[in-house]
């Protein structure tokens, strides 16, 4: 299974001033696989350290964070010498020893050479719960399920994903049912990779349901093991309202569907428990259109987005007959699934600001505003082949953005001042933008 993080992975061990580099992410998003993958491919050795229960590494780092001493305990686990030019160390499930965490200061400060690369699914709770961290002292790369472009290339093949890399719509046009019909299977199956690989192998819808059900149950699992007990219960209220808040026609977050009465200071810890480990994409409102757009935020709207769109569906119900009844997969829950896939895809774009913008008498709504760094690009979502951007013209009326997108299943057409981009290639939009 191709990933293309496994590019930025390259480009930071070739990096000049490479630091310990931690891999963040959900739960089951492919971390511990693309970190033995990478140590497979870039490098003669790898030492893989799982610290989940590992009582030996928990006493190795428990003592002083002299590098040279721990380099010799990771020899002595490992069995054997540990070349710094030419072994990969992966930390994995690192959370689970915190002064692990901290002796990535000490090997960036005194042993640079050593090329180490950690994972932990619950990593963002631990650096917000005062773990003692390494400010300034590593990298960091979010890992997300597969793009559907990463998808497109497990399912139907690496070349149709070349045609979204190269932009070439006239091409990619000639083949539209193709990657419509990819793009419903990916709807259903979503990006999970257990859940990828399998349908790639067997293309077994049910199958692919039970490893997404298997999952969720993990994700449960995991609020009853981690989470402060007393706020366990308002997590499972806020995860189980997601579907219903989606499918409002005004997906902005509303605490009284968690539980008539609630109030946004009783469940803030909850939501961000969910953030922090990946659950969850908090897409926050933004009242103006400059940059940075987040100097504009309104803290306190927002919208949130699961961790998958296939999982989405599975906690929503959403039936495999959809798929078999060509379009109904976009009138049947379609404007939850349909941004819940694009918010998806979005996040997979580096250094990208994602909001969504509405006025303040709520007349006009745009389902994304992102942030590229130089400009604020509004982006109206369409499920079907509408051609209508009435909110777009609203907000550009007003706010006089460069470039404005629309993208629906309609096929790729610039205009004056709008893009009309298929909603397979809104990971593209990123390099449809620059070009303007």
């Amino acid at each position: 299974m191709y990933r293309t993080a496994i590019k930025q992975l390259y480009r930071w061990k070739e990096g000049r001033n490479r630091k310990p580099l931690i891999i963040q992410g959900a739960r089951q998003v492919g971390k511990t696989w693309l970190m033995k993958q990478f140590g497979t491919e870039a490098y003669k050795d790898m030492v893989y350290i799982n610290f989940d229960s590992n009582s030996r590494m928990a006493a190795l780092f428990e003592s002083d964070l002299n590098t040279d001493r721990l380099i010799m305990g990771l020899e002595l686990y490992a069995g054997r010498k540990i070349d710094p030019d030419n072994t990969l160390l992966i930390f994995d499930e690192v959370q689970e020893v915190p002064r692990a965490l901290s002796s990535l200061k000490y090997f960036y400060e005194d042993a640079p050479q050593y090329h180490i690369v950690c994972a932990g699914s619950l990593l963002g709770i631990a650096l917000h719960e005062g773990t003692s961290f390494p400010v300034g002292k590593v990298d960091f790369l979010s890992l997300y399920p597969l793009s559907f472009k990463e998808f497109l290339t497990a399912v139907v093949g690496e070349q149709f994903a070349g045609l979204l890399d190269n932009q070439d719509y006239a091409m990619i046009t000639s083949f539209r049912q193709t990657f419509a019909d990819a793009l419903r299977q990916y709807f259903y199956v979503g990006g999970m990779p257990e859940a990828v690989q399998n349908f790639a192998q067997e293309k077994d819808f049910n199958e692919v349901r039970k490893i997404q059900k298997r999952i969720l149950a993990a994700y449960e699992q995991d609020f009853s093991k981690h989470a402060p007990i007393e706020i366990v219960p308002r997590i499972r209220m806020i995860w189980d309202s997601i579907p219903s808040q989606l499918a409002r026609e005004n997906k902005k977050f509303v605490y009284g569907l968690v539980r008539e009465g609630a109030r946004a200071k009783d469940y803030e810890t909850a939501i961000m428990w969910l953030c922090d480990c990946g659950l969850v994409h908090r897409v926050g409102r933004v009242k103006g259109a400059g940059i940075p757009l987040k100097a504009y935020e309104d803290l306190k709207a927002f919208k949130l987005f699961v961790v998958d769109v296939g999982l989405l569906g599975c906690m929503a119900g959403l039936r495999q007959g959809t798929l078999l009844d060509g379009n109904d997969l976009f009138t049947e829950f379609k404007g939850a699934l349909t941004e819940q896939y694009v918010c998806q895809q979005l996040k997979t774009i580096e250094d990208l600001g994602i909001y969504y913008y509405t006025n303040d008498r709520g007349s006009c709504e745009v389902d994304f505003v992102i942030d590229n760094g130089e400009t604020a690009v509004p982006v109206e979502v369409k499920a079907e082949v509408n051609l209508k951007a009435k909110s777009l013209k609203t907000f550009r009326d007003r706010f006089h953005p460069v470039i404005s997108v629309r993208t629906s299943m309609a096929d790729y057409k610039k205009e004056d001042w709008l893009i009309n981009l298929p909603l397979y290639a809104i990971e593209e939009i990123y390099e449809c933008v620059r070009k303007i």
